[in-house]
């Protein structure tokens, strides 16, 4: 089977397809993640994967991880509603601090302030409607600064200049689902006005769950002399009904227990606010610069559904900031340098309505605010050793001040007679992290169509502030450091026959890891290794069929005796970290835009637990999607997903001491009907 043994069978298909014949050439795709800058592909020295338009209109995704299952290496967890898990290079990390570990951004710039993340912000921007996703894997610290320790997303806006035609369509699906999206866009000779968004209403497939969210983006560009002007206002409202897990050994299986929600109290209500301007000046074909001041506003409100006490929390916070650069082209090195500055002011209460025990008291847990300052000078430099190969350097100072101030009293959150409580509150302190980043890098052009490239670079994030103020368990102040990471890599990226291929191996391991201890501490011990190889390929087969696929071997390790358990732990395995992941897609697309399309997505089984005695034994899914021309102005499209109707879980692990799963759905098809104006 293709989960047991992922690279045999594309190993093979790779045989075939190198064979075929193609017309396009992905290594002359323009990105901008890898370097901040448009590159082409065949001159990067990274590993970069991309989700196109094209491929996002085809999808039509209803969550992101139908989108990053096509991308090696990388899997949303899904959870339910707009819910999400990371991993890049990684397991799928939890708690606190695990959206650290990642730099999710819109336009390069962060979704969220730096210690002010949340693990399910992928939601916050309108993916649905990019112009373009790119992933950049790996540790890239020396352009983004801190939560760049496992890889990059970046969602990419469309160009207001480039969108021609007016759009309306509506979607509908199982439960109640449906979905309205518009695009309207008006150009004259210097300007350019595009507005697009969309609503969605799901009823859910669980009872008692569901959600409501809207999304919209105003952009505006200009063009005047040697300036470029892009201004983009991105809005979101997310209203759910949270379905909780459910809980027993496989119960994803049970076809009468599946449906039913645990926690019909539950929800999350999540809004955000964004906008930047980025002045771009190219002053000759050598020189240019850049400056993006932005503006951001988050605020979040759910139920802890998820602990038996069910706390509900609040947070947001604002923020203000600017990235900036500067790029010189010299006779055989090219300089890129900046200076980032980001200035945010957080919130964060925590509120147990109704009594569960003297150590976990009812009333207010946590009431603080946070003032984080963060500047950050960087430089990378390219030297064209040769006309084939060249070499990259890059570094960065990042200086991070945290102002804590705690709004109730200092320490037990409990009576005073209660010896230990399960919330301890810090007193006000100021904190302040200094941390450099390096990066080395080689390119190297084998031949017209190929290019060898290696890198080693670090990445680190700070501790979150929920890390460092929320803490438990008598614990009253903690003494963390950020966690580091030393990233390499070493790929190789080709049109072979005109059949585009990356193949890449990444090794990557982590130190001063953030976890909470046995006792409830939460401190900084041991370290991870992350290991393993990636494929990705595309390839146009004739007769307008066409053929991708994404593979992934990994092994994700505990490196030491984490105090996380009561047993050593070191070399096994991390928990929700399958060895096998990948996926294949085979379509036929006509010229006039007609498409059909079946996909098979593979998941390996994965261990619930730092001990290895649990496991999920991973799934297999298949899906169906087509596009259809009604007429010139007037498009069907239609998506049969999961057709084998597998009993599957979205996502699986064990706490509280029961085996926890989220389910994942059954058959179940989707129609969109979209008009050109």
């Amino acid at each position: 089977m293709f989960v047991v043994k992922p690279f045999l069978s594309l190993s093979l298909l790779l045989c075939l397809t190198v064979l075929s014949a193609a017309q396009a050439n992905e290594i002359d795709t323009i990105t901008v993640t890898a370097t901040r800058q448009s590159t082409q592909l065949s001159e990067l020295s990274s590993n970069m994967a991309w989700l196109s338009e094209a491929e996002l209109s085809l999808l039509e995704p209803q969550h992101i991880q139908q989108v990053m299952s096509r991308i090696a290496g990388a899997w949303i967890s899904r959870g339910n509603g707009q819910e999400h898990l990371t991993a890049l290079r990684s397991p799928v990390l939890t708690g606190a601090g695990s959206c650290g570990a990642f730099f999710m951004a819109e336009d390069g710039i962060s979704l969220r302030a730096p210690g002010f993340c949340n693990a399910n912000q992928l939601f916050d921007s309108n993916s649905e409607q990019a112009a373009r996703i790119e992933v950049v894997k790996g540790s890239n610290s020396v352009l983004y600064g801190s939560n760049a320790v496992h890889g990059v997303i970046n969602i990419i806006t469309p160009d207001a200049w480039q969108v021609q035609e007016d759009m309306l369509s509506i979607e509908a699906g199982p439960h109640d689902y449906w979905r309205g999206k518009f695009r309207m866009a008006h150009q004259t000779e210097e300007q350019a006005l595009l507005v697009y968004g969309n609503v969605t209403s799901d009823g859910g497939y669980q009872t008692d769950s569901g959600f409501k969210q809207q999304k919209i983006n105003l952009i505006h560009q200009s063009s005047l002399a040697k300036w470029q002007v892009k201004s983009n206002l991105a809005v979101s409202n997310l209203k759910q009904q949270t379905a909780g897990f459910i809980q027993g050994f496989e119960a994803y299986k049970d076809h009468s227990t599946r449906r039913i929600n645990a926690n019909p109290e539950a929800y999350r209500d999540a809004q955000s606010l964004r906008a930047y301007s980025q002045f771009s000046l190219q002053s000759d074909a050598n020189t240019s610069f850049s400056i993006t001041p932005y503006m951001r506003i988050n605020s979040m409100e759910f139920l802890q559904h998820y602990v038996p006490w069910q706390a509900v929390e609040k947070n947001n916070h604002r923020s203000i900031g600017i990235q900036s650069q500067f790029v010189q082209q010299y006779a055989s090195v090219r300089l890129l340098s900046g200076f980032d500055w980001d200035q945010s002011w957080g919130e964060l209460t925590e509120y147990q309505p109704d009594s569960f025990s003297a150590s976990i008291p009812q009333g207010m847990h946590y009431n603080y605010s946070v003032t984080s300052q963060v500047y950050s000078p960087f430089a990378q430099l390219t030297w064209q050793l040769s006309p084939n190969t060249s070499v990259l350097a890059g570094l960065r100072f990042d200086y991070t001040k945290l102002d804590y101030n705690n709004r109730l009293s200092d320490g037990s959150a409990c009576a005073s007679s209660v010896a230990v409580c399960r919330f301890t509150r810090p007193s006000d302190t100021q904190l302040s992290y200094r941390q450099w980043s390096n990066k080395l890098a080689l390119h190297h052009q084998l031949s017209d169509n190929a290019t060898l490239y290696a890198q080693w670079s670090e990445g680190y994030r700070v501790p979150q502030t929920s890390e460092l103020f929320r803490l438990q368990d008598n614990q009253d102040q903690t003494e963390l450091v950020p966690e580091e990471s030393q990233s390499m890599e070493v790929g190789i990226r080709a049109n072979l026959l005109e059949t585009y291929v990356d193949f890449s191996s990444f090794y990557l391991v982590k130190d001063n890891v953030i976890l909470q201890d046995t006792q409830r501490q939460t401190i900084n011990e041991g370290s991870t290794s992350h290991r393993g190889l990636e494929l990705s390929l595309r390839s146009d087969l004739g007769q307008n069929l066409y053929l991708a696929a994404v593979a992934t071997y990994a092994k994700h390790s505990y490196d030491s005796a984490l105090t996380n358990s009561q047993q050593d732990i070191a070399g096994n395995d991390i928990d929700t970290a399958p060895r096998n992941m990948g996926s294949v897609q085979l379509g036929w697309q006509s010229a006039s835009g007609q498409q059909f399309e079946v996909e098979y997505i593979s998941m390996g089984s994965y261990y619930l637990d730092p001990q290895n005695t649990a496991k999920y034994n991973g799934h297999d899914l298949i899906n169906l999607r087509s596009t259809l021309k009604l007429s010139d102005s007037l498009r069907l499209s239609l998506r049969l997903l999961n057709i084998s109707n597998q009993d599957y879980a979205e996502r699986a692990d064990i706490a509280f001491g029961n085996y926890r799963y989220f389910v994942g759905e059954p058959r179940s098809v989707f129609v969109t009907l979209a008009l050109s104006l």
